[in-house]
């Protein structure tokens, strides 16, 4: 990759999360009926975060012509989606965590049942800041995300990765289960990011759908290896947390190498998947690889 590549991608980076903070950040302008139940929602929000699923749905919107704008929603509906989910697996009925983004999680730093009803609010306030939005596809957006989301995508897929701590699945079986819990929500950006731009015929979507399945699970595999190669310090998440709660991930089943290898073809096959989009892909590819050389 070259410097002017990665520049431009650093810059866009920026761009998305400047937009999608301002979103975020607007929304608690004016205090509600409890101050402390806001504060845990900026907790949960705000402090910290790559912003990695915003910067997805604005890419693939400007890949196909649409305005930064009119993409603000729902790059900041998916991040809402996304932070509710983390608050709720970090749980102690969940994974268990106390730390997130190198801060205390919210049922550490308030208590659990307000980061239970954190995360609910999360939830319901991505729906309505997609609501919200005058767009001729707005039915196909909020199927959209509510799908990614629930029982049939996200949900889903932390059902499966808790009824397989301890358990041996093979590699399909593990595939399936981050397809669902970390995959569905970054398929969602990239499809709600098209459809501000085109209807949802258009195959240039499903082209964004397959680069965002692969991304998707080379996003996870890479995460497994940052469990093991990576420092809590850097992490910002408890290192080694994984092999502590016998959980089944990409290393322990393929090994570091294979692993690596594995999360490379996936990357490969992404930007195979962009084709159709031409030159105005080029910051999708190059996000895709930031995702597997990233230590952070």
């Amino acid at each position: 990759m070259v410097a002017t590549q990665t520049a431009s991608l650093t810059a866009l980076r920026k761009a998305s999360t400047t937009r999608v903070d301002a979103t975020l950040n607007a929304l608690f302008d004016e205090r509600t009926v409890v101050p402390r139940l806001d504060d845990a929602m900026r907790h949960g929000l705000l402090v910290g975060g790559k912003r990695l699923r915003p910067l997805l749905v604005y890419l693939a919107g400007q890949a196909l012509g649409a305005r930064d704008e009119d993409l603000d929603a729902p790059a900041a509906a998916i991040e809402l989606i996304h932070a509710y989910s983390l608050v709720h697996d970090d749980l102690p009925a969940m994974d268990d965590d106390e730390l997130r983004r190198g801060q205390p999680t919210v049922h550490i730093a308030y208590d659990e049942a307000t980061a239970i009803l954190a995360g609910d609010a999360l939830q319901t306030l991505a729906f309505e800041v997609l609501a919200r939005t005058a767009h001729p596809r707005l039915g196909n957006l909020v199927m959209t995300l509510a799908t990614a989301s629930g029982r049939t995508g996200m949900v889903a897929g932390q059902a499966l990765d808790l009824a397989a701590v301890g358990g041996h699945p093979d590699v399909d079986a593990l595939a399936h289960m981050h397809i669902h819990k970390t995959g569905a929500l970054i398929v969602a950006a990239v499809r709600l990011g098209g459809l501000i731009a085109v209807d949802e015929a258009d195959p240039r979507l499903e082209a964004l759908t397959r680069y965002a399945r692969a991304i998707g699970l080379a996003f996870q595999i890479h995460d497994d290896v940052l469990d093991v190669t990576g420092d809590t310090a850097t992490l910002g998440k408890t290192s080694g947390a994984d092999s502590a709660r016998a959980k089944p991930t990409y290393p322990s089943l393929l090994g570091l190498d294979g692993a690596q290898q594995k999360a490379r073809i996936l990357i490969d096959e992404a930007i195979a998947a962009l084709a159709p989009l031409g030159e105005q892909a080029a910051p999708l590819a190059e996000l895709a690889h930031y995702m597997i050389e990233r230590d952070h």
